[in-house]
């Protein structure tokens, strides 16, 4: 059974940063991409960040310059790099994992940011 789990959400301040990490297990096949997705209260889910298995990258538009994405492939583990955290950034932040026509998802991660 595929498992993402997420950590290092939290409580953080304006101008803050953390790091969300999110480790698979159960699967001995590289993701062709992995991503993160947030979803605030009342609003749809959206991508944050993705980054392929080769490395390629893609942001919203509202993260570009703030947040980093990368991922280790033999660990099959991605990453958030999230700094200069804004409220707007509050969320809980979903991992996913991409293979093949197969979507996984993790448990979700609360990130709240105070003004």
């Amino acid at each position: 059974q595929v498992q993402l789990v997420e950590s290092g959400g939290g409580l953080v301040q304006a101008g803050g940063s953390l790091r969300l990490s999110c480790a698979a297990s159960g699967i001995i096949f590289r993701f062709d991409s992995m991503g993160w997705y947030r979803q605030a209260p009342g609003k749809q889910r959206e991508l944050v960040a993705a980054i392929t298995s080769g490395g390629s990258t893609n942001y919203a538009d509202s993260v570009k310059g703030r947040f980093t994405i990368s991922r280790d492939n033999a660990k099959n583990t991605v990453y958030l790099q999230m700094n200069g955290l804004k409220p707007e950034d509050t969320a809980v932040y979903y991992c996913n994992g991409r293979l093949i026509m197969l979507n996984y998802w993790g448990q979700g991660t609360q990130v709240t940011v105070s003004s």
